[in-house]
């Protein structure tokens, strides 16, 4: 019996048939002698500047890509418009600081400071050497003034260094807080992410979670030892709870897709707190008729519903940005409000807009703080906006006052009084109460206020004619039984019995009541739900066709941003409360 060959062959990534060549340390040109002790320096420290490109070992790369996720050096490649230089290569005899790459890529043609986990080596876990690295990268590109792109794919501390993985994370949350409102941060969450792995990205500006992918402050292991509870990881810390949470701000399908939306974010934002965001010409003139909106505006008022219809407000946004180009923020939270980044004339614009076609555009809780964290992030990047209001007002009731909507509206209203930069508001609808008081109007600090002809701008909407005509419905209702009594009488006489006679009357009667609500509700919209007084008090500056709007708003924003020294907040402002 032959003796069988029991070794095990090992994967590998390489090509079989590709000659390998030896990197070679000489000088072109110079005479090449027997290498020394010079040239023998140069190939450790040639080994040294692989080592981080290597570390992994073929096994653990291919666990990766089994699990339909990149290596640390795959995504930075598909990032990066070219070559890139990495910085602060160090790691120890155990590979202390290898699990995390920093180093400086270009994107769209912008420096960025680029830091990833590499899971391949020690889950891409955090010791006290990792958050120093760190700390000096977002410390760099507060200096240089350049963006911050994290792409995250961490099981958190690594246990065995103790407390330095802690010590590590405390260095690089303290050192990202830091530059937080200097200059701008984007966060791809990839792989399972845990503790402080879920802790630090959140603190940069926006948040990026592909499909299929985890991250929490504990995973469903000690959710189930803790509390007993079955839960899966998609269920406890997956893309559907972080999107309605507003922990992440956009759901993408995969980790090429949360690069992609890096690339088109970045090319929204400025790279420091101290400039504009980058101008991109157009060839879309500001002179371009809306008709879209004409259209949409006359096809919801002339139904049977009339100014009761919901409208899509992204509708407007649309035609009111460059190619009707523009990228959502948060776009499956809160959908009663839209905030969102496009172009008009090249230069960028936020947009902070009540959705009717979802809850009537009432702003609740998640709402109201949702349009806070933009609006303070505009602020902080001297982006202007434009306020599209159609509301009937704040949420209330109940579980509304229970989750805090006085702190939730307080924020909002803070947040708008706060903002230095550019700001417009159109009266499209709706604009009812608190809701007008707190939504960027001259009050507030508006620039340019204006109104299309649908406005209806009052201190309660249709429910205010209970307060306003209350003497007039008093007498209408009081009347009602004396009217039944008559309209009785008159039945008999024509030959009814008894109770038909009143049953008819008291149809009859009620009918009339609410003829007379009728006229008095239309009544006060013809004389208070309106932009009327708005504008004989100077509340508003102009009324606006809406074929017109794009026209308006542009070229009065071109001359806000003509006048406008972008320069970063005179105190110290961070991005989050």
């Amino acid at each position: 019996m032959t003796k069988q060959n029991t070794e095990q062959l090992e994967p590998t990534l390489s090509n079989p048939f590709q000659k390998k060549q030896n990197k070679q340390f000489t000088v072109p040109g110079a005479i090449v002698g027997e290498p020394g002790l010079y040239e023998k320096s140069l190939e450790a420290g040639w080994n040294l500047q692989q080592r981080p490109h290597v570390a992994a070992g073929t096994k653990a790369i291919m666990r990766q890509h089994q699990k339909n996720r990149m290596t640390i050096w795959e995504r930075i490649q598909c990032l990066t418009d070219g070559p890139f230089t990495v910085f602060y290569q160090n790691w120890g005899p155990n590979l202390d600081g290898a699990s995390l790459v920093t180093g400086l890529i270009q994107v769209n043609g912008r420096d960025v400071a680029v830091y990833g986990h590499d899971f391949t080596v020690r889950a891409g876990s955090m010791d006290a050497t990792n958050g120093k690295k760190l700390a000096r990268l977002f410390e760099l590109a507060a200096k240089r003034k350049i963006p911050v792109v994290g792409l995250n794919d961490s099981a958190g501390a690594y246990i065995p260094a103790g407390v330095g993985g802690l010590d590590g994370y405390a260095d690089a949350f303290t050192a990202l807080r830091k530059i937080s409102g200097v200059v701008p941060s984007i966060m791809c969450m990839f792989g399972f992410n845990a503790g402080g792995g879920s802790y630090l990205p959140r603190q940069g500006s926006f948040l990026i979670q592909p499909n299929e992918t985890f991250f929490g402050l504990t995973g469903p292991g000690v959710v189930k030892s803790v509390l007993g509870e079955d839960v899966t990881p998609d269920e406890l810390g997956g893309p559907k709870v972080h999107s309605q949470s507003g922990v992440t701000d956009f759901v993408v399908p995969d980790e090429v897709a949360a690069l992609r939306k890096v690339r088109e974010l970045l090319n929204y934002l400025p790279s420091h707190a101290g400039e504009l965001a980058p101008l991109q010409a157009s060839s879309d003139p500001l002179s371009r008729k809306t008709w879209d909106i004409d259209i949409l505006l006359k096809q919801a008022f002339n139904s049977p519903t009339g100014f009761n219809t919901p409208i899509d407000i992204s509708i407007l946004i649309q035609q009111l940005c460059d190619h009707g180009d523009f990228l959502e923020i948060q776009p499956e939270r809160a959908r009663n409000t839209i905030t969102a980044l496009g172009r008009m004339g090249g230069n960028v614009v936020g947009f902070v807009a009540n959705n009717s076609a979802v809850a009537s555009g009432q702003i609740d809780v998640d709402a109201a703080y949702k349009n806070a964290r933009f609006i303070r992030f505009c602020n902080l990047y001297n982006i202007p906006i434009i306020f599209l209001e159609d509301t009937t007002g704040f949420l209330p009731g109940r579980e509304q006052e229970s989750r805090g909507i006085v702190q939730a509206g307080r924020a909002m209203l803070d947040a708008i009084v706060d903002l230095r930069t550019p700001r417009f508001l159109v009266l499209v609808r709706n604009a009812f109460g608190g809701a007008y008081a707190s939504y960027n109007n001259y009050p507030t600090g508006a620039d340019f206020v204006v109104a299309l002809p649908t406005t209806r701008v009052a201190v309660m909407g249709p429910a205010g004619v209970e307060y306003v005509y209350k003497d007039e419905l008093r007498k209408i209702r009081q009347s009602a039984k004396s009217k039944v009594v008559q309209e009785a009488e008159a039945q008999r006489a024509a030959g009814m019995s008894e109770n038909e006679a009143l049953e008819t009357a008291t149809v009859l009667v009620n009918e009339w009541v609410k003829a007379e609500e009728q006229l008095l509700a239309q009544r006060y919209e013809r004389e208070l739900m309106n932009p009327n007084e708005a504008l004989s008090l100077g509340s508003i500056s102009q009324i606006v066709m809406p074929s017109d709007l794009r026209q308006v708003l542009g070229e009065q924003m071109a001359f806000c941003l003509r006048h406008y020294t972008p320069e970063p907040m005179g105190g110290v402002q961070r991005e989050f409360h």
